[in-house]
């Protein structure tokens, strides 16, 4: 055998050991071995393209790698080119500069077999790497769940996340950033956001995606606090020709506790999934850290969830009315009906109950049980000639995408016979276009069926004058934190705030209440600013429906002389 063949296959038997090692190839053996190879065929270099599907081939967005390079430019000389089963490719293209004598048979089949076997190896290894990563990142390239749970895996000994702290978060009212600039650049807004996280994590930590717009993430607790500002607000940069957009999370914060070991990844997960769910609960702090009060609120609303069913069906909540009043003639001009739950010897007070009840579907039932009972009260009072009032009551946003709603409502009011105009619906305000359509839609055609509609708790949230400039309500309930309150200034935001909204729905043929009035002073600034109608502590609490129907037959209350 020649001195040149007898190399030739010394390198091979060494390059496929080196390539077939147990446990991490050699790849820098590897690389010496394709360097002599080189050399000996009179190849000036060998580049190597891998695509992770037909389509990214085709638009050229893959990986290139260089397997040896003299720097001298040259012409292709020989092409290999391997599918995987997934549909992956590897290209590896050999040159030789010009002037140089070209490869006879012989050395083209050593050549070829030389490469063929560079591209397995690559095919085979960048394909196992793929399978992590699909096994590890999502679709869009972030780390998931899976990755996340390795992550806590090795973290698992004692004190091993000592000064380290979990957040769950939420982007908050990311699909209305989906709504306003398009999914496309909403993915980027995502992906950078992710980014910033990462660039202010560094070796501190890691971050994962649990789905959609939810996150988790864990870091050293020495950068807690830029963590958390960043969560709180970030401008994300998303086109050179736009403004960056404003970005804010709800989160759930739990600092891992001296002496903590994790198990399994649900030790974490409970107590960092208990502060999120408090973090989304509606209320002013978005970033919630946990701590044993927040198991005691679980605990609570698991128990309340447990009950329910039974509840319901046992009709333990009842209807209590608080009467609407004329500040002008003092006659009792409608009502709102308000959940009180009755269980065995206790009341069970509505804060307690309904925010876990709108956590889930299970307040649409609520809801509808309560027009269900109202609907009954209207009955016997038109059976014994009472004259009714308009009673309002409250469904939740949850119905808003109820396709059923409508005929609902409809079979309930008109199963008991009751004149529609005897209903008013109260509605709050949506969060995204789709709801707010439906929120169009609902508001139209029951007005078209007779049954008045009001916009509840106005004031409160960010698009509430869209909300009455879009929707044809009958009637505009102006929340308690609108009002003056006894020692505001005359020339106070809140008094000005509050002069204007009254004037505003007053112009627009709505009617007008203000709801928690408490006081002679509240009273007199209805007074002031043409605002007809109260509802508030002043006049009554909500009445049990012997109480109420007293009020009723009195139709007048004693208005309290302000002069």
């Amino acid at each position: 055998m020649k001195q040149e063949d007898q190399r030739f296959y010394e390198l091979f038997s060494e390059m496929v050991s080196s390539m077939t090692k147990i446990g991490k190839p050699d790849i820098s053996r590897i690389q010496a071995i394709l360097n002599e190879y080189a050399a000996m065929f009179r190849l000036s270099k060998a580049i190597t393209y891998i695509y992770r599907n037909p389509s990214d081939e085709k638009e050229h967005i893959g990986e290139t790698l260089c397997s040896f390079d003299t720097g001298e430019e040259g012409e292709p000389v020989v092409t290999i080119r391997v599918v995987t089963s997934v549909m992956s490719s590897v290209t590896m293209i050999a040159y030789m500069a010009p002037d140089t004598e070209p490869l006879d048979p012989e050395e083209r089949e050593k050549v070829e077999l030389v490469m063929r076997t560079a591209v397995s190896f690559i095919s085979r290894n960048r394909l196992r790497d793929m399978v992590d990563r699909l096994a590890l990142c999502d679709d869009a390239g972030f780390p998931n769940m899976r990755s996340m749970r390795g992550y806590l895996a090795r973290h698992s000994a004692p004190d091993s996340m000592k000064g380290m702290a979990v957040a769950q978060y939420n982007l908050r009212h990311f699909a209305v950033v989906n709504q306003e600039i398009g999914r496309q650049f909403g993915n980027v807004v995502m992906k950078r956001h992710f980014e910033g996280l990462m660039q202010i994590i560094g070796e501190k930590g890691q971050a994962f995606r649990l789905g959609g717009d939810n996150f988790i993430t864990c870091f050293d607790r020495s950068i807690q606090d830029e963590v958390l500002s960043y969560l709180s607000e970030a401008h994300v940069a998303y086109a050179e020709d736009k403004q960056p957009i404003p970005i804010s999370a709800s989160a759930g914060v739990f600092c891992i506790p001296d002496g903590f070991q994790i198990t399994d990844p649900n030790d974490v997960m409970e107590s960092v999934i208990v502060a999120m769910r408090a973090a989304q609960s509606g209320g002013k702090a978005h970033i919630i850290f946990f701590n044993k009060e927040l198991l005691k609120q679980k605990e609570k609303s698991m128990k309340v969830q447990q009950l329910f069913p039974e509840a319901l069906r046992e009709e333990e909540f009842r209807v209590f009315y608080q009467p609407k009043v004329n500040i002008e003639t003092g006659e009792l001009s409608g009502a709102e009906a308000l959940c009180r739950w009755f269980h065995h010897d206790r009341i069970i007070q509505p804060g307690e109950f309904i925010p876990v009840l709108e956590s889930s579907n299970d307040i649409c039932q609520l809801d509808l049980y309560m027009l269900r009972h109202v609907c009954m009260d209207i009955r016997r009072w038109l059976d014994e000639g009472r004259t009714p009032v308009r009673i309002s009551v409250n469904l939740s946003r949850k119905h808003v995408l109820n396709n059923d709603l409508l005929c609902a409502i409809k079979e309930i009011i008109d199963g008991f016979s009751i004149p529609h105009h005897y209903i008013e619906i109260e509605l709050t305000e949506t969060t995204t276009d789709v709801e707010f359509e439906n929120l169009q839609y609902i508001v139209r055609a029951l007005q078209q069926e007779g049954i008045y509609t009001s916009v509840d708790d106005f004031g409160v949230g960010y698009s509430s004058l869209n909300l009455i400039r879009a929707i044809p309500w009958n009637v505009l309930k102006i929340d308690r934190s609108f009002l003056p309150l006894e020692n505001d200034a005359p020339d106070s935001t809140r008094r000005i705030m509050f002069r204007h909204v009254v004037a505003m729905a007053r112009d627009m043929g709505l009617e007008c209440i203000a709801e928690g009035v408490e006081n002679t002073a509240q009273l007199a600034v209805l007074r002031e600013n043409n605002c007809g109608l109260a509802q508030g502590f002043l006049f009554d609490r909500p009445l049990p429906v012997e109480e109420f129907e007293k009020r009723l037959e009195q139709c007048r209350y004693q208005i309290p002389d302000i002069s």
